[in-house]
């Protein structure tokens, strides 16, 4: 499956706790990424300091659904389920 247009729910829904280009101490959840652009796209997809968390993560079904706003719904829901305490 390929990243929908549009969508960024990876790159604003979910918090980061790994350092980040621009967000040393991470991202926290709900806040989009220093590195999306007003497109809804990452500046930095593929290039040298792209964050291994962010190369790893890969759009599935399972994660993304059919809808950027299902997308939004399955991360966040995910994203409560594992925050800590």
């Amino acid at each position: 499956m390929e990243c929908r247009p549009g969508c960024a729910a990876c790159c604003t829904v979910i918090s980061i706790s790994s350092p980040l280009p621009g967000m040393p101490a991470g991202k926290p959840a709900g806040v989009p990424c220093v590195n999306l652009t007003a497109e809804l796209t990452c500046s930095i997809h593929g290039a040298p300091g792209y964050p291994d968390v962010c190369r790893n993560f890969r759009a599935t079904r399972d994660f993304c659904g059919g809808t950027n706003e299902e997308a939004r719904e399955i991360i966040g829901r995910l994203e409560r389920l594992t925050r800590e305490p």
